[in-house]
């Protein structure tokens, strides 16, 4: 998945993304997306550790970008996150996250996205649904 426009759109004004610290990469495949993220002080707990609540952004906003980035012209707005986090990650690692679209239909979107440290183990799972507003899901396949 090509998320080079929608990098582009997020790059022009400040947004949770740039002030979590988010790099958004494209895929070779037009059903994924993944992104990277910084364990620093823009994200961590006191504690020094990977925020939930930064994870859970995280995966919202992958999730987001991969559906915009699948329907050009339309609003795709996080409707439910539910997320569990397995393992914490200490301030100064990086953690990735992999998004998969597990249904694409005209009004809604739903993506699994799993978060990994530099060890490549899981952190967080995290399940996205997206609703799309606008013109229909170009990249949609019909039904809800």
């Amino acid at each position: 998945m090509n998320v080079d426009r929608i990098n582009r759109i997020i790059g022009e004004c400040p947004n949770l993304s740039t002030a979590l610290g988010i790099e958004f990469i494209s895929t070779p495949e037009s059903d994924t997306c993944m992104a990277r993220m910084r364990v620093d002080e823009r994200n961590r707990q006191p504690f020094g550790f990977l925020s939930g609540g930064a994870s859970l952004a995280l995966a919202e906003n992958l999730a987001g970008v991969g559906s915009s980035a699948l329907c050009e012209g339309c609003a795709c707005v996080g409707i439910e996150v539910s997320g569990s986090h397995v393992k914490a990650v200490a301030e100064g690692d990086t953690v990735t996250a992999h998004g998969r679209l597990l249904h694409a239909g005209r009004t809604l979107h739903v993506w699994q996205v799993d978060i990994r440290n530099s060890a490549g183990e899981l952190i967080s799972s995290v399940r996205v649904t997206n609703y799309i507003i606008g013109k229909g899901a170009e990249g949609g396949k019909g039904g809800e």
